[in-house]
């Protein structure tokens, strides 16, 4: 039998304690959840009219680590157009935390123009389809260890265009982390 080592088992609970860790802070993605859309203000530019909306959006931050984000544009579509953008603004999240984001949103008078026809088809079927893309890129530390983040995330979201209510939505994210 042999002698017990107090350096040893320090070091297998040490490499132990890190492995856990590890495994526990390991990034997860955020979701989000468009909740409503409201309009805030238009804008006539005869002949356009350019359209300004709040969007309320719900954040869930399911990392046992704070979060901090740099400000990004979220760009909005339709039929494969870009029809406008959403300036998330730079901030944090505290960790396993959710929140209320509201988000301004301008959508361009003159590709809706250029929409015209499919648009009122969508108003009278009170049926629109808008996609949306955004990267927000940000940093999380947990002691020692820190590491830069990138998130990716397309949103299909199907809205009445009569009411602004939020019918369907599908959200896909992906995370890409960079160990600093």
């Amino acid at each position: 039998m042999g002698k017990w080592d107090w350096g040893s088992a320090f070091a297998g609970a040490a490499c132990a304690t890190a492995t856990l860790t590890a495994l526990w802070a390991r990034p997860r993605n955020p979701t989000f959840h468009l909740i409503s859309i409201s309009l805030s203000s238009f804008h006539l530019n005869l002949p356009l009219l350019d359209l300004e909306l709040m969007l309320t959006v719900h954040v869930t931050n399911p990392n046992p680590v704070p979060i901090q984000y740099q400000p990004a544009v979220i760009s909005i579509s339709y039929n494969g157009t870009h029809l406008g953008r959403a300036q998330l603004e730079a901030g944090s999240q505290s960790a396993n935390s959710c929140q209320i984001l509201q988000l301004a949103a301008r959508l361009d008078g003159l590709e809706m123009a250029h929409h015209a026809r499919a648009i009122l088809a969508d108003v009278a079927r009170r049926n629109m389809v808008l996609d949306s893309t955004v990267d927000i890129k940000g940093f999380a530390q947990l002691w020692w260890w820190a590491h830069k983040f990138s998130v990716h995330i397309d949103s299909h979201v199907v809205v009445d265009p009569v009411f602004l209510e939020v019918v369907e939505q599908q959200n896909h994210s992906e995370t890409q982390v960079y160990f600093a």
